[in-house]
């Protein structure tokens, strides 16, 4: 947090899945309310999250969303009107090297989105479908990933063994020291993403197109790759159910997703400070 904890808080970046969206991927009513009452007091409202630009349409609909959102972790940022404002793409070689690590494990399924397209050689993963409830759109079933190494959003490894993506996350990071983000967006993701592909840029991005100094900016979220924004905002929320290691890194934390914490943390802790 800022200094001077009094600045008022004039844009509100949030995450989506374990933060806005209750485990069924649903928004709460309350969680709603709270977003418009946001809106009404002048908040600007906007959105950062692992998911492709349109797994987040639904969302953005439902929320009155009319400001850009950050997609894949913040490696791309669309205007309302689905034109970019920012693009960054896994460098190849560390796509090469995070594809490479993943291959030939039995717990492991490996997903590339590139170009809008959530892509996998498995469509019979057993984590596919709750992928897809998620998304609300099916996967393309390739036969290699090579084509698409060029323009790669995210690479992602998925597991119910959360243990073995600890492990796995701790092994990539030296091989992509520089070249690569890697980070557990949920205990069951590894995420990989370019350098630039991160929250608190995307944050960064958002507040000077909005014209809304650090300070008077605030980010709520639960995963692993929360913190980045959660270092640059004035007001940082971690959700009740994170990781311990991500609430130590943000300046208050509300409730869990299932509890509306989101919607606790703008009543309890934005609004009073508009």
């Amino acid at each position: 947090m800022s200094d001077d904890a009094k600045h008022p808080i004039r844009f509100l970046l949030s995450d989506m899945d374990g933060t806005l969206l209750l485990p069924d991927h649903s928004l709460s009513q309350r969680t709603i309310e709270a977003v418009r009452a946001l809106r009404e007091a002048g908040v600007l409202f906007s959105l950062a999250t692992g998911r492709p630009p349109k797994a987040m349409l639904q969302q953005i609909e439902a929320l009155g969303v009319d400001l850009p959102t950050a997609a894949f972790n913040g490696g791309t940022i669309v205007k309302p009107d689905g034109t970019l404002l920012v693009a960054h793409y896994l460098p190849v070689t560390a796509a090469l090297t995070a594809l490479a690590l993943f291959a030939d494990r039995p717990d492991i399924e490996i997903w590339v989105f590139s170009g809008g397209d959530w892509l996998l050689k498995d469509p019979h993963g057993p984590m596919v479908p709750r992928e897809q409830s998620g998304l609300g759109y099916p996967p393309v079933v390739v036969e290699s990933f090579e084509p698409y190494l060029q323009k790669i959003d995210k690479i992602v490894a998925t597991s119910n063994n959360a243990q073995l993506l600890i492990e796995l996350e701790a092994l990539l990071l030296p091989k992509v020291e520089g070249q690569a983000q890697v980070s557990r967006s949920q205990p069951i993701y590894l995420d990989v993403t370019a350098m630039q592909a991160n929250k608190g840029d995307a944050l960064a991005t958002l507040a000077d197109y909005l014209g809304v100094p650090l300070e008077h900016t605030s980010a709520i979220g639960d995963g692993g790759n929360d913190p980045a924004m959660f270092h640059r905002a004035g007001l940082s929320i971690a959700m009740g159910q994170a990781e311990e290691a991500v609430k130590r890194q943000a300046d208050v934390v509300t409730g869990a997703n299932t509890e509306d914490g989101a919607a606790q943390a703008i009543e309890r802790y934005i609004l009073p400070r508009t």
